[in-house]
Formats: structure tokens, sequence, C-alpha cells
């Protein structure tokens, strides 16, 4: 019986295994953290996070002066509109007080020679144009092109700067421009003189609210500040004039200039280009933007989370495992998102979750397919020794074993037919009808043996030895064989008619009887044999003592025959003294009994 392996649930093979098997799970989610899938769900979760109370500046560092609807209404005109009108907004604004002026509209084409002026004399070193980089897909291949403002513009003071945003694949705006020359770079080293660092091209965007979070005046309404505005109220103000139009009015620049970013999976809105801009401002002014975190540390986390599997798959409860698992889960989130607001670092949770969940999903089916494995070695180690309900006990707790040769009382029942010699006789001629026959009397003794906890060490002929309390504990070992005994003998009579029916005709066979004997001792018991065969039995002198009793039974004439150290462990059962026998290799006689209602 090949018991080893059934309980070794923590050995380092099994160690092993885990490892391996979130080694493999980690690999796996690194290599689809590269999928365009993984890369969206990662994306989303930032837009989830990083709006989850976000930092904020002190206050925004913009006023957006919206070309939008009611300035359509109110200047009486489609786009585009007279440069004139620009160029009396310029001035407007300067007399209001303010700051720097930036333009988030390119000015690339030539209108006509009095309007095209009539800007050009308005520009400044106050000024910030905006330029633009697209790519051009065409049969022979793809070209970069760069529009910038007239050169007039250019030589009349103006700054310019590429207000190009590129979008993740999934078409939302998270990352901080390419661009050195950028148009909010150009507005920020105008504003503050000082050079912007260069990284910030691979860090993300800090949006600070929906659509509308920053403070924005209609652009009629700054053709006019005295009329519409506070006092004041573009006094020293950065402001940039652009378009948020809520329908497509046929703009050149293209469209209606607005952009899904974090805060659309919470608002449903899009957010204009000119509030995008003025975000893209604040967080180069206030160093806000996020840094994202290198491949390699991503793939680290990866590889940690997935080592997590291993604790959260500790504990076989259920219960414990999903509360260990959400608690980890909950973990690997809060510190992304503590990373985030305090560190200003962006680590993906998706790619994490993904190796935790996968790998206490993955030990979880190892530890399954071990347990059908172990259920099945349980099934095949003890199905014909012990009763189907008992190897059910072990296969469902395989730590109530212990298979490894050890000390322990034990009861030890010996059972063989006398006048079994006759029916050999009698079917001499049969060896397949004997077969059959012998098979009748040992399946009803052997269940019985079952039915009552004892384990069935081997078949030797006609002769059955069974012991109790082992592997399983049983008290009442001694009780248990005794009653076991009384109903094997009961049940001769059911066999012997059995036999009667499965004889040749005309065969004269006596009845055959049973003798039994029973004996309790320390015995050593466990996996017993060579390398290759072994089965799981017991050794002992109280061993070698009830086989003495069976054999004294005829001679003594009675049906069972129980040793002294049995009758103490059954106090419950009433017992006759038969004799006091010489046993072979012991000097001292051994005073044996029967049990009083012996059948």
């Amino acid at each position: 019986m090949a018991a080893p392996g059934i309980t070794d649930r923590l050995s380092p093979r099994r160690s092993l295994s885990g490892v391996i098997v979130v080694a493999v799970v980690a690999l796996l989610v690194g290599l689809l953290s590269l999928t365009t899938i993984m890369r969206d769900l990662d994306g989303r979760s930032f837009d989830y996070l990083s709006t989850a109370k976000p930092a904020l500046p002190a206050q925004p560092g913009i006023t957006l002066i919206a070309i939008d609807e009611p300035s359509m209404d109110a200047i009486g005109q489609q786009w585009p509109w007279p440069r004139s009108q620009h160029a009396e907004l310029i001035r407007q604004l300067r007399k209001a007080g303010t700051k720097a002026i930036a333009f988030d509209v390119v000015f690339a084409e030539p209108a006509d020679d009095a309007q095209d002026q009539a800007l050009v004399d308005a520009m400044g070193p106050d000024i910030v144009l905006a330029a633009d980089e697209s790519l051009i897909e065409r049969p022979y291949g793809t070209t970069l092109v760069r529009t910038e403002p007239l050169p007039e513009l250019i030589e009349a003071g103006a700054r310019s700067g590429v207000a190009s945003l590129s979008m993740d694949g999934d078409g939302v705006l998270r990352n901080m421009p390419l661009y050195r020359d950028g148009f909010m770079v150009e507005l920020l080293e105008m504003t503050t003189g000082e050079d912007v660092p260069e990284n910030q091209n691979r860090r993300r965007i800090q949006h600070f609210g929906p659509a509308g979070s920053y403070p924005t005046i209609s652009y009629y309404q700054a053709l006019d500040p005295a009329a519409y505005l506070p006092p004041d109220y573009l006094k020293d103000q950065i402001v940039v004039i652009g378009f948020a139009l809520q329908t497509n009015a046929d703009v050149a620049a293209g469209g209606i200039d607005a952009f899904e970013t974090a805060y659309t999976l919470r608002s449903l809105q899009l957010t204009p280009g000119i509030e995008v801009q003025a975000t893209i401002f604040d967080n180069l002014r206030t160093g806000l933007s996020i840094e994202q975190s290198s491949r390699w540390l991503s793939l680290v986390f990866v590889a940690l989370a997935a080592a997590l599997a291993l604790l959260v798959s500790g504990p076989k409860e259920p219960v414990k495992k999903a509360l260990l698992l959400a608690l980890a889960l909950l973990a690997i989130i809060g510190s992304c998102w503590l990373l985030l607001q305090y560190g200003r670092f962006w680590i993906g949770p998706v790619a994490p979750s993904a190796a935790l969940i996968l790998g206490v999903a993955a030990i979880a089916t190892r530890d399954f397919a071990g347990e059908q494995k172990r259920g099945r070695e349980v099934q095949t180690a003890f199905g014909q020794y012990l009763a189907p309900e008992m190897v059910q006990k072990i296969a469902d707790d395989p730590s109530l074993l212990n298979l490894g040769g050890v000390s322990r009382e034990l009861t030890i029942l010996f059972s063989d037919i006398r006048g079994f010699t006759s029916i050999s006789e009698a079917m001499q001629n049969d060896p397949q009808g004997l077969t059959r026959m012998i098979n009748a009397i040992l399946t009803p003794l052997s269940n019985i043996i079952l039915r009552h906890g004892g384990t069935i060490d081997k078949y030797i002929g006609d002769c059955v030895m069974a012991f109790w309390n082992a592997p399983l504990d049983d008290p009442d070992h001694a009780l248990h064989a005794l009653e076991a005994a009384r109903e094997m003998l009961a049940e001769m009579e059911n066999i012997n008619r059995k036999i009667q029916t499965m004889l040749p005709a005309g065969a004269n066979v006596p009845v055959i009887r049973m003798g039994i004997g029973i004996n309790t001792g320390t015995c050593v018991v466990g996996n017993m044999g060579s390398d290759r065969r072994f089965d799981y039995s017991v050794l002992g002198d109280a061993v070698n003592l009830a086989s003495r009793l069976e054999g004294q039974c005829e001679e003594q004439a009675v049906d069972i025959l129980v040793g002294q150290a049995t009758v103490s462990a059954a106090p419950s059962l009433a017992f006759r003294k038969v004799a006091d026998i010489q046993v072979k290799g012991r000097a001292a006689t051994e005073p044996t009994y029967t049990l009083c209602d012996e059948l």
C-alpha cells in the first residue's frame, strides 16, 4: 500500500511547486502587461486613482477665455473671425492688466494684408501662439508635418509652442506633451524666466477636475472687461484663448477641440483643449505631474504580487483565504494610490492584482488537484482495508494518518475457518467454484470487521487478520474487536447455509466453524515490506499471542479465546476464564478467557 506523500502537505516538493507556479504566473502576467488590453486597463485604473482626492494647486495659474457659442452670437459671425478682432482682444487684455496671453489657435495661413497686419501690430513679448504637429498618412508612408504661425507674427515678438497632444491607445489624454518647445512650456518659461525640466514628457498629467474646473470667461466678455467683469478681474492674470464649443462650428483648427481625460469616466464629459492646456501649465508650474514607473520596476511589482499569492493561499479555510485575498488586493491598490498621492509616482495596480489573483487561483487549482490525487491514494491504499466512511474521513483530512511506523496499543484479531479442508477436498475438481466459496465466506466476515471500525491487515487462505486503533484512533478498540468477533460467529449460520447451496451434488460436508483469537498490546504499525512492495501492517509480541490464541480455540473447545490485556480493556463485557496456556517462546503461562455469551 503506497502511502508516502499523503500527509506531506508542507513538504519541500510542495513548496518548490508553489514557487514554480507563482514564477509562471509572474511571467505570464508580465507578458500580458505588454498587450493593449492590459495597457488600457492600467490607464483606466490611473483615471480612477488619480481623480480620487487629487492633489490641487493652491490656486489656478490660468484664466481661460473661451471661443464659445455665446461669443459667436455676441460677435455675430461664424468662425474664422477677422484677425483685427483678435488684435482688439489683445489690446483690451493688456489694458485690463494681464501678465501674458496665449492663443490656442494656429494662425498659419495668411488672410488679407490688412487683417494680418492688424494682428502683427498687436504682437509682443507677452504673446505665445500655438503651433501644431501632425502625422499625415500617405500611400507611400507617414510624414510628420509641423505647422508654425506666420513668420511675421514671430518676428513681431511673439513666441510659438507646439500645442499638439498625444492620447493613449484608448483615446484618453493622460500624458504630458512630448515637445521640449511645447505650448505651455513656452508660456511658463516666458512668465517665470525659468527653464522647465526636460523629463516632463515622460510624466503623466494630474488632472484637477472635470470640465469647467478653471475660471473661464467668454471671448465677448474679454473684449469689454469693464462692462462684463468685476474690476481688476484680469489684473496680473495669465490667459489662454481657445475653443470651448459644445458643437462643431467648422473650426479650421480641427473640430470642437475637446478631449477625454481621467475625469471623463466620472463626469462623462469631454474637457476643452484650453482647459487641458491650463492643466498642463499648472502641472509644470507646481511640479504635480506624475512620474511613471519603468518597465522593470513594474515587472518587479508583478513578481512580488505573485509571491504574495503563496502567503494568501496558506489558510485552508475558504473564508480566511478570501479575506486575505481581499486585504492583499486592497494593499496593492492602496499602495499604488499612496505612491501617486504623496510620491507623485505611478505604478499600475492592474498587473500586480492580476498576478495575485491568478497566483491564488493557480495554487488553489494545484491544491485541488493534489487533494484529488491524495484522495485517490487514500482510496487505493486503504479501500481494501477500511470501511468506506473511514476511507472518506482520511481522504478529507490526511493529517489523521501517521504512517511512519509508530508504537501504539492495538487490539489484534485472528480468525480461521475450521472444517474448510473437507470443503476443499469436495471441490478439488472445481477451483473456480472453490474461489467463489471462500469469497462467500470471507466477504461477510470482512464486512463485519469494517463495520466495527477494524483494519483488515491480510488474508491467509481462509484466515483473516485485522486490528483496531490504527490508522485512526479508536479509544474503545478492544470493545469493538470483541463486538465484531461476536457478530462474526453469529454470521456463521448464514455462511453455512450459503455454502450448502454451492457444494456439488452428493457432497457430504460437515458444518464449518470458526476460531477467533483476540489480544491487546503495544505493537509497531506502519508501512512494512521492501522498497518495491509493502503493506500497512503490525508487528509485535501481542500479534504473535493473538495468533496463538486463535490456534488454541479448537484445543480449548471454544470459538473465541481472549488474552488478559483485552479482558482488562473491555470491563463492560462479561468473561469466563478458560485456561492458563503455555505459549511458545514464553516461560510464563497466559490466562485466557472467552465471552460468557459465546455462541
